[in-house]
């Protein structure tokens, strides 16, 4: 009863910031209104939509079942930044589109974890999740972030640009194999293994919406996104000069936290109700997304640009993405956490933030 009242409390909150952020992201744009205004609209206007994009996908999962519920997540979890960053890559923005992915990665593993731990340790003094998921993950996250984003680096260092970008196709194929792969292993081959047998597994879930309706408001929300995420990317270079950030800053702080602000959002509140599988599921679970499936499709998707990406980051955002990773494993590979490792994952965040804005 409690969790169907907050869901009405959070649709009339989002249905109220849709009501006026969508309506004023169109005649803004019509009428020219100034760009940092309009830049504060679109943003606002996005995570209003990512909100309702989130809770019909996780409708469609309860309907659908496990397996098609890991698909869709897979497909949907991180669409509102794949959107923005296809029209950047359109606009030639390479250096944005990375430094968001590279933001994407700093994000869920180190502010969404991070509060989630802190939140939840305030209220619990100790709280656990499925160890082995823990350590799974972990080993996934090492290969993708450490091994195949380092890997394009080293070897771009001796290469032509015609061969680095061959060498991140190549990558970007094996990437998203291995990624589908790990969804069959998680959803299919080896489902009992990792099932949860908890009280977060035996409570009957009841969807929010219905299938058609979800199916509905998925798409007319993902349309709307589209659109706005266009007119966000257009407002970049101006905000940039105005406010004097660099488009790497754009990308790693403000594009991310704004492309990810629903499944933030969802992940705190889980910890708060002491439901740290999903949290945490949330917070590494993306990551993986974003480094073994969005990376990869948006490297072959900018073919069809003028100006291709290839999958070669700076070597700060490389340095800051391994210390993440190798941070995240060690605080969460023991299945427990509580608020003092929350606020460790904090730090880190708020020290990689500092550098990249002075960068």
């Amino acid at each position: 009863m409690k969790r169907k009242r907050g869901c009405i409390m959070a649709n009339k909150f989002f249905f109220l910031i849709l009501l006026i952020g969508l309506p004023l992201s169109i005649i803004g744009s019509l009428l020219h209104w100034p760009t940092v205004l309009m830049f504060v609209v679109y943003c606002i206007t996005i995570v209003a939509l990512a909100g309702y994009m989130g809770r019909a996908t996780e409708s469609l999962a309860i309907v659908s079942g496990p397996q098609i519920g890991g698909l869709l997540n897979a497909t949907f979890g991180n669409a509102v930044e794949l959107i923005i960053s296809i029209f950047a890559l359109k606009a030639g923005l390479v250096g944005v589109v990375l430094a968001s992915l590279t933001g994407s990665v700093l994000g869920n593993l180190l502010l969404v974890a991070g509060l989630s731990f802190f939140v939840g340790g305030i209220k619990f003094k100790r709280q656990s999740f499925n160890v082995y998921d823990a350590r799974h993950n972990s080993g996934l996250l090492m290969f993708s972030v450490i091994v195949a984003f380092v890997i394009p680096e080293v070897f771009s260092m001796t290469m032509n640009e015609t061969k680095t970008f061959a060498l991140s196709i190549g990558i970007s194929i094996i990437l998203i194999l291995l990624y589908l792969a790990a969804l069959m292993f998680r959803l299919v081959t080896h489902r009992g293994v990792y099932q949860h047998k908890n009280k977060e597994t035996v409570e009957h879930e009841e969807p929010e919406w219905g299938k058609w309706k979800a199916v509905i408001i998925l798409a007319l929300a993902t349309a709307a996104v589209a659109y706005v995420s266009e007119a966000l990317v257009h407002t970049f270079e101006e905000v940039a000069e105005t406010f004097g950030w660099t488009e790497l800053f754009i990308g790693v702080i403000i594009v991310a936290i704004v492309g990810n602000a629903a499944e933030h959002a969802s992940a705190i509140i889980f910890a708060f109700k002491d439901k740290m599988d999903i949290a945490v599921e949330i917070a590494i679970g993306s990551t993986l997304q974003i480094a073994m499936f969005v990376a990869p499709v948006l490297v072959i998707i900018s073919l069809l640009f003028p100006v291709s990406m290839p999958l070669v980051f700076t070597l700060p955002e490389l340095i800051a993405m391994a210390s993440a990773v190798l941070l995240t494993t060690v605080i969460a590979n023991d299945g427990e956490t509580n608020w003092f490792e929350g606020a460790t994952l904090l730090a880190a965040y708020f020290i990689m933030g500092i550098g990249f804005y002075l960068l």
